[in-house]
């Protein structure tokens, strides 16, 4: 019989002090958190009812004429637009534009958050150091345990949910922002300096434009994590296709769950296709293709 692990110190101690502050915070600043995060609702709340209210057909025509106009390719616009045609005769309209509201919005958010934190990266190494250890762990931390202090803090229901996934889903543009500026070549930066340009200069003229593949293609995993999180922040209270899918467990209905799943998937396909056919035109266009 092996010996266990000795017991070092007894964690009892720091779940309580570490439970105990956190109900000090939702008991003294929920409320206030609570306001404060209400324009964030409002906003998802008002794409939400835009994507509804919207006629089916003049939606997808709207993804077809983004699609093309994004990529230049017809076979990629037509088939997103066969396939947002799909989830509708699925019978999935609604909760999927709840879904495509939910992952757009977090989306937005992250990619808004994240890519001044990845320039703030390139500008220093210290704060670089600090953050790489910090996006690991929201890379790699469970998913659940994101869903605990959001519901705690507001409760069940869309702002936990589209905070959760904003969590989730921003390391990757952060990440991929700092890495594609970073690797801008180091001569074409040097020569652009020795013209005398500023530093807001050489982000926007130079690094940026060049650094764009790389950034797009950050955004595109963004958008995927966020859409793979609807299905969790669907048990929190989050419409959609996810919660079709967490009916399908409850009820063990095979057929609801399967049927929200190809929702869920015709959605991930769609802008897997138009973000790498957009990162591919980039590299061609700044000629990077390798």
């Amino acid at each position: 019989m092996t010996d266990s692990f000795p017991e070092f110190f007894d964690t009892r101690d720091l779940r309580v002090f570490i439970d105990d502050n956190f109900e000090w915070v939702v008991a003294n600043w929920g409320e206030q958190l609570e306001i404060a995060f209400l324009p964030l609702l409002h906003f998802l709340v008002a794409i939400e009812n835009l994507f509804i209210w919207l006629p089916w057909y003049f939606v997808i025509v709207v993804v077809v004429g983004c699609a093309f106009m994004t990529t230049r390719n017809w076979s990629i616009a037509v088939g997103g637009g066969a396939l947002t045609f799909l989830i509708g005769a699925l019978g999935l309209w609604e909760p999927a534009m709840k879904t495509m509201a939910l992952m757009l919005t977090s989306t937005l958010l992250a990619v808004t958050g994240g890519i001044p934190l990845g320039i703030a990266m390139t500008r220093s190494d210290r704060f670089q150091a600090f953050m790489l250890p910090l996006l690991d762990i929201m890379q790699t931390m469970p998913i659940f345990v994101y869903l605990i202090p959001f519901v705690m803090l507001f409760g069940p229901g869309k702002i936990p949910a589209l905070l959760a996934t904003i969590v989730f889903a921003v390391p990757p543009i952060i990440r991929l922002t700092n890495l594609g500026i970073r690797h801008v070549d180091s001569e074409v930066v040097e020569a652009y300096i020795s013209l005398g340009a500023t530093k807001r200069e050489l982000l926007f003229n130079v690094q940026f434009p060049l650094a764009l593949p790389s950034i797009m293609a950050g955004v595109n995993q963004t958008t995927m994590m966020a859409l793979s999180m609807v299905v969790i922040a669907s048990m929190i209270g989050a419409p959609g296709l996810g919660y079709q899918v967490l009916q399908g467990i409850q009820r063990l209905e095979m057929s609801r769950g399967l049927l929200a799943g190809l929702g869920i998937v015709f959605i991930a396909v769609i802008f897997d296709r138009v973000a790498q056919a957009y990162g591919r035109r980039m590299q061609q266009h700044l000629h990077l293709e390798s």
